[in-house]
């Protein structure tokens, strides 16, 4: 082995010396003792230090001749003709050796003798035996490093060999960056906003939608897009692009409201993106994918998915209402048809369910029954927040109209339908066994589309536009044939859960609402029970009132914590979130509640902020004026702070995309 050249220390030792031998010069005429003195120290220390370092390359040679020496010859000569960089270092990561290619890579004058290998690279010995080996990245170029060990007398030595793979990493930088990603946009409701146009102002609008997008495509992604529908488009970027696109948080989602309608009405997109698939195929069945699922959250915001998860952007605006009731007679024609197919119906809501999820269940099983067919609501009478419409209903002669999850398990056979209303998670249905082991499903529900929906429906009737579950069923019942019908306690029922959901009317009330309200009037819906079933005692009154009286406000929300835990608590805690809505300058609030070990947090806006992004930050869900989550084994003070860090985290989001 080559002898090396002396480390850096032992140079600025010398140097030191050579120092201080000069600057002994002038003490030899101050002082002759004084002199002496020094210069026996200096020599002291000299002999010291050449003693010192002769003992170390002693015991460093001999080390090395004791790696060396379990080696035979042509393995010896191997390591030191290695033409790539090779590194000998002790268990704890000591370096103790290099070839001569290592050091060609050192700048200048660098040595690393008895330095860490963590002064190089991190990776871990463990990752370095894999066939794989570990990635590192030394003086501006990578190599594969990999790494054989030896036991001397119960030490263990390491021996790495880097592999260059400089030009490898960049090619496959470069493969990566260059990757096609598939995007397809639509404009929301586009028909619905041009059907009235003239043919100049559908031409205007058609004009300034194709040259945002061809300006888009050409400056900010340098790919194409293609109109392949009346209000779809195709573009094809490549993945640097993308992640432009992405850090920008789509920002032509904001320049596309910049486009309005004769009546003032802003142009909104759509967006689905597909990346990181092997194939452009399995990118553009992920675009699709990812388009339904920014659809189904109410669109005016971008999907992007991958092979893993889905990320969103966007979705401030409001959705815009479409007026036409095509799909809804579709779906209900279809829907007639599977209820004419099976042996009976069953129909239940979501866990704890409210006025809204019995309401529509109860209108859909009361119209099915009409039409001669068994249905019955899946409930369980007592774990829900809808007592008072059960209660109302049962004295209304419609009781056998219930059944307790378990007896509707035990009579389900393979023939039966089970049509779920106001949730399309399956964790959150009434009965997960229920939904679990039937074969026939479908799906009615009104909030922003999650990502673990429930993707096994024969219908999934998917309306985030919607108030209600329970205004969906009164449009449906409409159209489902002249003998399914409603009476007054099951149109009372589904009117209850309208004003549930859109607070007396107050929020997410579109023409479609009033449309349906008046049909339910019309069939019987008595308003003065409806307010009565929203009536509460003075014991529920005095708790929502100081749960109210706890709040503080943090950038414009309203946050307060239930200080008690009650039967009613479920009830309460969201009516006094909705009380907290009336106080001046709030624009949301988030009321914190236990139930056992977990931590429930129930959420509401007037629309100005989107408490379902928020919320699913926290793991849960909803629709944009009205969200919640559930944190299991967190305590009130531990939630209080990650609800705070979430606002802070989606007002940041809001601003970037201002």
């Amino acid at each position: 082995m080559k002898n090396r050249k002396l480390s850096g220390i032992h140079v600025y030792v010398i140097s030191l010396l050579i120092i201080v031998s000069f600057l002994m010069i002038p003490v030899w005429f101050y002082s002759r003792p004084l002199f002496w003195v020094g210069a026996g120290v200096v020599v002291v220390f000299s002999f010291l230090f050449f003693f010192y370092l002769r003992s170390a390359y002693r015991k460093t040679g001999d080390l090395i001749r004791n790696v060396v020496s379990h080696l035979d010859n042509n393995s010896r000569d191997f390591l030191l003709r290695f033409p790539m960089p090779v590194l000998v270092v002790s268990e704890n990561r000591e370096i103790l050796w290099y070839s001569d290619p290592f050091a060609a890579m050192l700048p200048e004058g660098k040595e690393l003798y008895g330095l860490s290998l963590d002064e190089i690279t991190k990776a871990d010995f463990t990752d370095m035996e894999t066939a794989k080996g570990a990635f590192a990245e030394l003086y501006g170029r990578q190599f594969r490093v990999t790494a054989i060990y030896t036991d001397l007398e119960g030490k263990l030595y390491y021996t790495l060999y880097f592999f260059e793979i400089t030009e490898l990493y960049a090619d496959a930088k470069e493969y990566k960056l260059t990757r096609p990603s598939v995007m397809i946009l639509m404009v929301d409701n586009y028909t619905e906003l041009t059907q009235q146009a003239k043919e100049s102002e559908k031409t205007r609008i058609s004009g300034e939608i194709e040259g945002l997008l061809e300006d888009f495509a050409a400056n900010y992604t340098n790919g194409f897009v293609k109109r392949f529908d009346s209000d779809k488009f195709l573009m094809v970027v490549e993945e640097q692009h993308l992640e432009k696109i992405i850090e920008g948080r789509f920002s032509i989602l904001d320049q596309a409201r910049g486009i309005q309608t004769s009546e003032n009405i802003p142009i909104t997109f759509s967006i689905g993106v597909g990346h990181g698939e092997e194939t452009l195929a399995k990118s553009e069945q992920a675009a699709r994918q990812a388009l339904d699922m920014a659809l189904g959250r109410g669109g005016d915001q971008a999907a992007v998915k991958n092979k893993e998860n889905f990320e969103f952007f966007g979705g401030v605006s409001k959705g815009v209402e479409k007026r036409s009731k095509v799909r809804t007679r579709i779906i209900a024609n279809s829907l007639s048809e599977r209820i004419a197919e099976a042996d009976k119906v069953f129909v239940m809501g979501h866990k704890f369910a409210d006025l809204d999820a019995v309401g529509a269940a109860a209108g859909m099983a009361y119209a099915i029954r009409q039409a001669k067919k068994d249905a019955f609501v899946v409930l369980d009478r007592e774990k829900n927040l809808a007592k008072s419409l059960y209660d109302y209903l049962a004295e209304g002669g419609l009781e056998d109209l219930f059944i307790d999850p378990d007896e509707a398990l035990f009579s389900l056979t393979p023939e039966t339908l089970v049509v779920i209303c106001d949730t399309h998670v399956p964790y959150l249905v009434e009965s997960e066994r229920l939904y679990e082991k039937a074969k026939k499903i479908v799906v009615i529900d009104h909030h922003r589309k999650m990502v673990n929906h429930i993707d096994n429906a024969d219908i999934f009737y998917h309306e985030p536009i919607a108030s209600s579950a329970s205004e969906l069923v009164a449009e449906l019942v409409q159209y489902l044939g002249e003998e399914y019908r409603l009476n007054g306690k099951a149109a009372t029922a589904l009117l209850a859960g309208i004003t549930l959901d859109t607070k007396n009317f107050a929020l997410k009330t579109g023409v479609r609402t009033f449309e349906a309200a008046a049909y339910l009037k019309r069939a019987g819906a008595d308003t003065i029970a409806v307010k009565r079933l929203f009536s509460s005692s003075m014991d529920s009154y005095q708790k929502k009132s100081r749960i109210v009286a706890s709040a503080q406000i943090y950038k414009n929300c309203a946050i307060a914590e239930s200080d008690f835990s009650t039967e009613d608590i479920r009830v309460t805690a969201p009516q006094a979130a909705d009380e907290l809505l009336g106080i001046e300058g709030v624009k949301a609030s988030f009321v914190l509640f236990e139930t056992g070990n977990i931590l429930n947090i129930s959420a509401r806006s007037l629309g100005e902020v989107n408490v379902q992004i928020i919320m699913e930050m926290l793991s849960g869900g909803g629709h944009q004026t009205m969200a919640a989550t559930q944190l299991k084994g967190v305590d009130p003070h531990k939630g209080r702070t990650m609800l705070l860090e979430a606002i802070d985290r989606y007002e940041q989001q809001q601003t970037v995309q201002k």
